[in-house]
């Protein structure tokens, strides 16, 4: 049957009905339909929290990021008190967005007619409103979102129904609570939009069975397929381990500063895919992430950013380590890139099929399993 002509909802639906021991890799329309980017938009992205970035980021008053989420303009910034908050994006006179990008600002000024807003969201004033009879400033302010802080990172959410991020993440922050991730330090972010879909740029991060083949120029060798552990997903997310080699010295525990961790646990690397859509590799010494958002069925937006633990923050050679580790970064990135990009034209082919998961690939089957379990609810709805 041509592709347009299959339901990509019903088709998931029958291909998470098995269980891991006889999954497959998800249907292509899954990837490739614009219904089904639809369904993720309001079943998932609408009601699920998204990660801007990393809270000391937004360290200052004035400080900002902005988003957008499906479909809504969102900016996330600290306030004059030190508090966080999101609010719409969406000037309240001709509708005009308002922030973009990330930046500092002492207030928020439309660039259309530069009706000025407080950064609390109230407006502060509006050229050439005095013979409007109507128009009362005080009856002006920014609508808000919800807008949450956990582990350092940064999220937003458009359901007020939403269980809080920590309530859905306590799990995570018992398992890696000797890293502390609280005290990393961001060091760069970047924004970038690769012609991929979402969730093939997620399933990469997910697995390293790639890791020997498509990053055999990079990092590949620094990690041992042998030494990785996939355990069976969570509802709110899914994680695998691995250990790296000593020769990626930035990626240990402190030999001094670091006495949370013991053994094995000091060189282990979590690679955590918190649903529906932030990517964490989380090493002892150093941290990047991936923060992902659908821009139709073939491009994905990128947040992409990482640093230090602070443990390594006043060692001489800290710097020039992580310089190499960003420099390492990029190539890793490029690779990636290449493979997903393939991976979208291949998922694109009337002949493309899906074939059966590794036992490496258990994240990928657990997620399949989160995204039809969300939709469902949502259509249940």
């Amino acid at each position: 049957m041509p592709k347009d002509h299959v339901d990509p909802i019903a088709a998931l639906r029958d291909n998470t009905s098995v269980p891991f021991e006889r999954a497959r890799a998800m249907p292509t329309e899954v990837y490739t339909s614009p219904t089904f980017v639809a369904a993720e938009l309001e079943h998932i992205f609408s009601k699920e929290w998204y990660c801007v970035g990393r809270a000391d980021s937004l360290s200052s008053p004035g400080d900002y990021v902005s988003c957008e989420l499906a479909g809504q303009p969102i900016v996330v910034l600290r306030d004059g008190e030190g508090a966080l908050r999101a609010l719409n994006n969406v000037c309240l006179h001709r509708m005009s967005t308002l922030l973009h990008g990330r930046g500092s600002a002492k207030t928020i000024v439309c660039p259309y007619h530069a009706w000025t807003y407080n950064l609390d969201g109230k407006l502060r004033g509006a050229p050439a409103m005095t013979q409007n009879e109507g128009f009362c400033k005080d009856h002006y302010a920014l609508p808000h979102m919800r807008c949450e802080e956990w582990l350092g990172w940064v999220f937003v959410c458009l359901d007020p129904d939403a269980a809080p991020v920590c309530d859905q993440l306590v799990e995570v922050a018992q398992m890696i609570s000797g890293y502390d991730m609280t005290n990393y330090s961001e060091a760069f972010y970047e924004e970038h939009v690769w012609d991929t879909n979402w969730k093939v740029l997620a399933e990469n991060f997910m697995e390293s069975y790639h890791l020997p083949v498509c990053h055999a120029g990079t990092i590949g060798s620094l990690s041992k397929l042998e030494d990785m552990i996939c355990p069976p997903g969570r509802p709110a997310f899914n994680y695998h381990t691995i250990l790296k080699d000593e020769a990626l010295r930035i990626a240990m525990a402190h030999p001094t500063k670091n006495d949370r961790l013991k053994g094995e646990e000091r060189r282990m690397t979590y690679l955590l895919a918190l649903y529906p859509s932030l990517m964490i590799t989380l090493t002892p010494g150093y941290f990047w992430y991936l923060s992902l958002h659908p821009k139709g069925p073939g491009q994905v937006h990128i947040r992409f950013g990482g640093g230090m633990s602070n443990d390594f923050a006043n060692d001489p050679d800290t710097n020039e380590n992580f310089a190499q580790l960003k420099s390492l970064l990029d190539d890793v990135n490029l690779e990636d890139r290449g493979c997903t990009e393939k991976v979208y034209r291949g998922l694109c082919s009337d002949a493309a099929t899906p074939g059966h998961l590794s036992h490496s690939e258990r994240p990928n089957y657990d997620f399949a399993q989160y995204l039809m379990a969300k939709i469902d609810e949502g259509q249940a709805a």
